[in-house]
């Protein structure tokens, strides 16, 4: 009773000073931080100045006299930031691992976000220069091409480009948004693909010239099946090594927990949710993972896996689908026309109809999925709130299902209306506006729609929550930086510009978006996203405070630690 009566008392003086707060597992941390800023990110974004660990949670949070006092014997390891500032592990709620495990480790890397941009020349010399490593009866595949960030601007690969650099080695080259691909005819003549071969099924198009021939240009992930089924597959142990190393390098950003977007979308459902899980069971995931299915890939019938099966490191707890393309390839549905090129009517293409998607994906949210649609422009955006307004009819608390939008990149303030009245959380490719911003607001949709994209200020007005991501392999993962792009709306090419500067939001919101909030829509804040008491020690340490750090420079702040567990990763 006395030990008891000691806790109690502890307990009640922590709370009240938030000067530590002690767990009933008692008083012997295992470790235990201090010397420079703890970023808690509470209700309250409070900082502190001390945090204990003890068997992979966080068992206090405080002052370092109070903590240490409570919490340190001879066996805790006690960890001198030296300055350094302690907070949350970053929660990346949008990723593709095994498709960047393929483009990014086993292909032909292509991508360039710095600056001179590629020409078509320089996208020709690269791809010849790495023919010598296609194996006898391979394929040359290659990922990273931008025609929105090549000079001239919107230059393109086609099947005359790419018959240059080879006629003999069939050649698959994805753009960098993933919702465009460029062949050569031999991958034409391996595919089984003729002029008269009818378009796929949601939304695929094999591009046809005006004379009704191939040019070579593949448009959304469907027209790539035939390909792909005919190009040699990695080994299993080959392709486990590939997302091991992916994960990695964004365990390396300070990320700790991910959600992959896009289970079964290149081997089969089955298939993926099986290398997962034989990670997970040796123990060789480097973040935690949230996994969502490809709902193009789903078979018909009940599936072989149950709404939120798993466990903290990896957990499976939604459907994705794809309404519509990428916004700088120009496929993404608008209600109104692109301005490129001038005079156009065109304004891209919803990939299904509205009661086929709704039909898709009701028997998922019936069974308890949560549910995430891509829906890039306002017609795609205002298909999917129809329809979450549809699957929420009745529902008295629609927030708690978490209905998720990717990207909800060209949009309008009733639909941030909606989406907030519907419990909607949008997930933003903040990188839009630093390496495409200058094309969407000079060449593709205009400077009103520009400013527009991304609306994190918007959703702060109206009380939402909005999360911010990489959509790797679209964009770099780095939570930094998107902190800064969410602060600043910065464009990269001279002369840089601030794209909507109603959407900027403060240094505080942004962290919440790539920590908290972020946690929230990917169904783990209960878990992770805050130095909480009772919540897994999961945090990464960085070089500087980001609280005080110029929002331009937050980028370029360097990740020296990432903890999982209380257990450094890197």
């Amino acid at each position: 009773m006395k030990n008891f009566a000691k806790l109690s008392a502890i307990s009640v003086f922590c709370f009240s000073s938030l000067s530590c707060f002690a767990s009933n597992s008692g008083g012997t941390a295992d470790t235990i931080f201090y010397g420079g800023p703890v970023l808690t990110v509470n209700a309250k974004n409070e900082e502190v100045q001390a945090l204990a660990v003890q068997n992979g949670k966080i068992v206090a949070v405080g002052t370092k006299d109070s903590v240490l006092k409570n919490w340190k014997s001879d066996k805790t390891s006690v960890v001198d930031l030296k300055g350094q500032t302690l907070m949350p592990g970053f929660v990346e709620p949008h990723v593709h691992f095994i498709v960047t495990s393929l483009f990014e480790g086993l292909w032909t890397n292509l991508s360039n976000f710095n600056l001179p941009y590629d020409t078509i020349e320089t996208l020709t010399e690269k791809l010849k220069a790495n023919l010598k490593n296609v194996p006898a009866g391979g394929w040359l595949t290659a990922f990273g091409v931008d025609p929105s960030r090549t000079n001239p601007f919107l230059a393109e690969l086609n099947a005359d480009i790419l018959d240059k650099v080879s006629t003999e080695v069939p050649i698959f080259v994805v753009n960098q948004s993933g919702h465009i691909a460029y062949v050569n005819r031999k991958a034409f003549e391996l595919a089984g693909i003729t002029n008269k071969t009818p378009n796929p099924v949601g939304g695929g198009v094999f591009v046809k010239d005006a004379q009704g021939n191939l040019t070579g240009k593949l448009i959304e992930p469907t027209s790539y099946l035939p390909f792909m089924a005919k190009m040699p597959q990695p080994s299993e142990a080959q392709l486990i090594g590939a997302i091991q190393s992916t994960m990695k390098k964004v365990a390396a950003t300070g990320v700790t927990t991910a959600s992959e977007m896009s289970v079964g979308s290149n081997l089969g459902v089955d298939q993926e949710i099986a290398i997962y899980k034989k990670l997970a069971a040796a123990d060789a995931l480097p973040v935690r993972v949230r996994g969502y299915l490809w709902g193009e890939a789903l078979p018909k019938g009940n599936l072989s896996i149950k709404p939120n099966e798993g466990d903290d490191r990896l957990r499976f707890i939604g459907i994705k689908y794809i309404a519509d393309g990428s916004t700088q390839g120009m496929t993404a549905a608008l209600n109104a026309p692109y301005i490129h090129p001038h005079g156009t009517t065109f304004s891209g293409d919803l990939d299904y109809k509205d009661d086929e998607i709704l039909s898709l994906m009701k028997p998922y949210f019936d069974q308890g999925w949560q549910i995430s649609i891509h829906s890039n422009g306002d017609k795609a955006i205002d298909q999917t709130l129809n329809n979450y307004a549809k699957l929420l009819s009745g529902s008295a608390k629609p927030q708690e299902r978490r209905l998720r939008i990717e990207h909800f990149t060209v949009n309008n303030k009733d639909q941030v209306k909606k989406a907030v009245e519907l419990g909607v959380i949008p997930s933003f490719t903040i990188d839009h506006v630093r390496y495409w911003g200058e094309a969407f607001h000079n060449h593709l949709i205009g400077s009103e729609r520009a400013d527009r994209i991304d609306p994190t200020g918007d959703f702060k007005k109206a009380g939402g929550r909005f999360t911010l991501h990489s959509d790797t392999p679209v964009s770099p993962v780095g939570p930094l930086s998107y902190i800064s792009e969410a602060v600043t709306r910065e464009w990269q090419l001279p002369p840089t510009k601030v794209l909507g500067p109603d959407q900027r939001v403060t240094v505080d919101d942004a962290i919440r978006a790539v920590t908290i909030d972020a946690a929230y829509q990917v169904m783990s804040d209960d878990k992770v996203g805050s130095l909480e008491v009772g919540k897994q020690a999961d945090f990464v340490v960085l070089a500087k405070n980001p609280r005080t750090t110029k929002p331009e420079e937050i980028r370029d702040i360097q990740v020296k630690e990432t903890w999982i567990d209380g257990k450094k990763i890197k």
